[in-house]
């Protein structure tokens, strides 16, 4: 079964370059864990109060998939990259 991570990425302005830098490498490494990005830009609020910055909605063939990617050491190399330029909200979801 399908499983999908959501990302929230809010840029905190302290280290541009490291979140340039996030956005260059990740997708290799997604790809590599048989994930697919589903959608990735900035996102609109239609309702609610949680606003939501740049998002990123990817697709893996399984929780299993999409966990090994997660905690995969060139992932986290990235992870640490990524939290120096910003904040992040990141979900895991089973597909139906």
């Amino acid at each position: 079964m399908a499983a999908y991570l959501i990302a929230d990425l809010e840029a905190t302005g302290t280290d541009p370059a490291a979140i340039a830098d996030y956005r260059r490498d990740v997708p290799a490494i997604v790809a590599a864990f048989g994930g697919r990005y589903l959608a990735r830009g900035a996102a609109e609020l239609l309702e609610g109060e949680k606003h939501p910055h740049h998002m990123a909605f990817l697709e893996f063939p399984d929780m299993a998939q999409l966990k090994a990617f997660y905690h995969a050491p060139e992932y986290r190399a990235l992870v640490a990259v990524r939290q120096r330029g910003s904040r992040a909200n990141i979900i895991a979801i089973e597909g139906l």
